[in-house]
């Protein structure tokens, strides 16, 4: 079993497209291929996790209910998908996590940090998620990257604290789900979402997928709302570099994850730990 997650984010959220919108409206757009996907997961029989911007909720709260009744989790992404980072304090991150808990209720428990941006320096929102109820993160990929990751964390799930971010902690209530990585040309590299599934051949992000599950290990893997939904996400004036990783095949994404979730089995974050947790009993 596998696990998906679906970083419900806007069309002005993307990291890379933030710094060059200036005042353009933002208008809710990517939000309304939400039946798109919904559909596209109900057909394939498959459970997903939303990472949702607090934000979206806000402005469209009956998304909440579109998504719960059909089955999958709604997982917290920040209020605006601001870096924790940007969000600087534990204080400040705690604001935005009881502001979410009003907006969705109590039964929240998993959250994933925007561009991936727990580190070192944002240790602390560990500890608030413990504080919060969380009982599972997914922010880590094991691999440094010029933009995240942590090159020497787990590559399969662990117990994560604060003061031990990149390996097992038993002491720890709260579980990482670390993004999928494989080998490419020899190197290591992320293979869980976003442009490396847009750009990778498939052989190897099936390769990979087996590997994990060979090892009786959850591929853990991601996609963005708006690469499921193209149609929906505008095309930004960017420079060439921020074009490139932001739309490099983006119309190819539905059709790529489509393939893999035929091909492998995958679940939320929630019902693989419930799935899990019957079992060592």
């Amino acid at each position: 079993m596998n696990i998906l997650g679906i970083d419900f984010e806007e069309w002005f959220h993307p990291e890379l497209v933030k710094p060059f919108i200036k005042n353009q409206n933002k208008e809710m757009k990517v939000s309304k291929g939400i039946k798109k996907i919904l559909d596209w997961l109900n057909k394939n029989e498959t459970y997903a996790t939303f990472f949702v911007v607090g934000e979206i909720l806000e402005e469209i709260p009956e998304l909440i209910d579109q998504i719960k009744k059909n089955g999958h989790e709604i997982g917290f992404h920040t209020m605006t998908h601001k870096k924790l980072h940007e969000i600087k304090t534990k204080e400040k991150f705690e604001m935005e996590l009881e502001k979410f808990r009003n907006i969705v209720g109590n039964n929240v428990k998993g959250f994933r940090a925007p561009t991936f941006s727990l580190d070192s320096s944002t240790s602390w929102a560990i500890d608030s998620l413990k504080k919060f109820g969380y009982t599972y993160d997914s922010s880590i990929v094991p691999i440094k990257t010029k933009m995240y990751g942590l090159s020497k964390a787990e590559k399969y799930p662990y117990k994560i604290s604060s003061t031990l971010l990149e390996k097992h902690d038993p002491k720890s209530e709260l579980w990482e789900f670390p993004l999928m990585q494989t080998k490419f040309l020899g190197k290591k590299i992320p293979a869980g979402g976003g442009f490396y599934l847009r750009t990778l051949p498939s052989k190897i992000i099936k390769k990979s997928i087996n590997e994990y599950n060979e090892n009786d290990k959850p591929a853990i893997m991601y996609i963005h709302s708006w690469e499921l939904t193209p149609e929906y996400m505008p095309k930004i004036d960017l420079p060439i570099k921020e074009k490139f990783i932001t739309y490099h095949n983006i119309h190819k994404s539905l059709p790529k994850i489509d393939e893999l979730i035929k091909k492998f089995k995958f679940t939320s974050f929630e019902r693989y730990l419930k799935e899990w947790m019957i079992k060592q009993v």
